[in-house]
């Protein structure tokens, strides 16, 4: 399996597909999954000529399961050494939920000389908890309470985020796909305990705002209005604002999996950015 070892010693796995000459995308994945929940885009595009990466962050899928550096801060010094290890210039980065914040910290600390667009899919920028300067978040209990939750059961919580509210199954008239609920299951499983658990800080914590600011690229934002993980009001809706070449594409019902329950449009949004 392709991967590098970073500075610190951590072995990352990565698939790079399609064709080595084509213009680039790289793909950070949401919590606690792997690069494979980007099958249906990485395989749509290198489909079509784009060399397509996508890495398993630390601790999660095939990569190492470090104790240490499970934090927003160390996912984007590993993602600049994979641009550094693969030698990648003008890409277009996309990041889903987690992997949004990990991308919008990459480039708020390493820059966009390696980098031409940004994509932003149901992404936690700019802070999902909630504080004084930011009264539409989530409560610091509900995070509390995903960490007693795996400490308890971790199994059956992966279990019921994905029958939840993750895809959206738990709406009335939603067509539950069990293949999806195993998939998401199986992925979180292969997440090393200290990996997942620690990154609920990192994705809950974690203030954006100034990496935001910082993005001088086009960045095209997608978010359903109907995000029962990372409500749209406090995060899509408020990073569109804070970048200065931002474009919203909001999805009517939309829930948070969107490159899972809506892949066809996810993937011809990003086509036509990308073309632009």
């Amino acid at each position: 399996m392709p991967s590098f070892t970073t500075r610190d010693g951590t072995e990352i796995y990565y698939k790079d597909w399609g064709n080595k000459s084509g213009p680039v995308i790289v793909f950070s994945h949401g919590w606690p999954l792997s690069s494979d929940d980007w099958d249906h885009q990485v395989f749509f595009f290198a489909s079509k000529g784009y060399r397509c990466i996508a890495h398993d962050r630390r601790g999660h899928g095939r990569s190492s399961q470090p104790w240490e550096g499970n934090n927003m801060d160390t996912y984007a010094d590993d993602l600049a050494q994979l641009f550094e290890h693969l030698d990648l210039k003008d890409a277009a980065v996309v990041g889903h939920s987690t992997g949004g914040g990990e991308v919008t910290r990459f480039v708020g600390h390493h820059g966009t000389s390696r980098v031409s667009k940004v994509v932003l899919i149901s992404s936690v920028p700019p802070l999902m908890l909630k504080t004084a300067a930011n009264p539409g978040g989530l409560p610091k209990d509900v995070f509390d309470g995903f960490r007693a939750t795996m400490e308890k059961d971790r199994a059956q919580f992966f279990f019921d985020i994905p029958t939840g509210p993750f895809f959206g199954f738990n709406r009335e008239g939603a067509k539950v796909s069990q293949g999806l609920i195993h998939s998401w299951w199986t992925q979180g499983m292969t997440c090393s305990f200290i990996g997942a658990y620690d990154c609920i800080k990192a994705f809950s914590e974690t203030d954006f705002t100034e990496d935001l600011k910082k993005i001088d690229v086009p960045v095209l934002v997608l978010h359903g209005d109907d995000d029962q993980i990372v409500p749209f009001g406090a995060s899509g809706q408020q990073s569109v604002k804070l970048v200065p070449k931002g474009t919203l594409k909001v999805y009517k019902g939309g829930a948070h999996a969107l490159p899972n329950t809506e892949p066809e449009k996810v993937n011809q949004d990003l086509l036509e950015f990308l073309k632009a």
